[in-house]
């Protein structure tokens, strides 16, 4: 599928087919393809739970508004911010990079991300955002559908998948085969109201 008809086609789908099912190496191809999304410093935030057990599933659509996608998906992503990775991954992400480059870009993330718990925590979210649509392309450019999630409580699921101290979720996404048409776009807003050229 070309990309323009995969963003024109992309939709939040709600209705699954429970039968079909991807098999792990093609839900690996789908999440090794999100992993080439940009991220801020190229600090590579974003931790991508793959949710694939059962009983797991069940458990996160009941702390999840009983969202059918959420164990009717072939694919359950949650999708996890490490707020700290631009002090703990600072050196790692930039490794094979020449040595003056290395020590730069270590300077500027430390003076970008110290002491601003606000920025750490935006820049990470904004990360998991650039992944969680690129996940959805991918799927979409593979004839399947998807649906990114904010409908449920957050600490439940939190607690359901381990998440450590210094990660934060920030949406899920559902992947699959849908079962019924997306309903037309309503309510868009005209294009000349919500493109601004060079200034409000």
């Amino acid at each position: 599928m070309q990309i323009e008809e995969a963003i024109q086609t992309r939709r939040a789908v709600k209705a699954y087919d429970t039968s079909f099912k991807l098999s792990r190496e093609e839900k690996d191809e789908l999440l090794q393809m999100a992993l080439l999304a940009p991220s801020a410093f190229n600090l590579q935030h974003v931790r991508l739970v793959e949710v694939g057990d059962p009983a797991l599933r069940a458990q996160i659509r009941e702390v999840g508004w009983n969202q059918a996608q959420m164990t009717d998906a072939s694919m359950l992503v949650v999708v996890c911010a490490q707020l700290d990775s631009w002090e703990k991954n600072v050196r790692r992400v930039w490794e094979g990079a020449p040595n003056e480059v290395q020590e730069y870009m270590a300077g500027a993330i430390d003076n970008y991300y110290r002491g601003k718990a606000q920025v750490q925590r935006d820049e990470a979210m904004r990360s998991c955002g650039l992944m969680a649509q690129t996940l959805m392309l991918a799927a979409r450019g593979k004839g399947l559908d998807s649906c990114p999630m904010d409908g449920f409580d957050f600490d439940a699921v939190g607690k359901l998948i381990n998440l450590p101290d210094n990660h934060a979720i920030a949406m899920m996404v559902a992947v699959g085969k849908r079962t019924v048409e997306p309903k037309p776009r309503v309510g868009k807003l005209p294009f000349d109201e919500v493109i601004i050229r060079d200034r409000f």
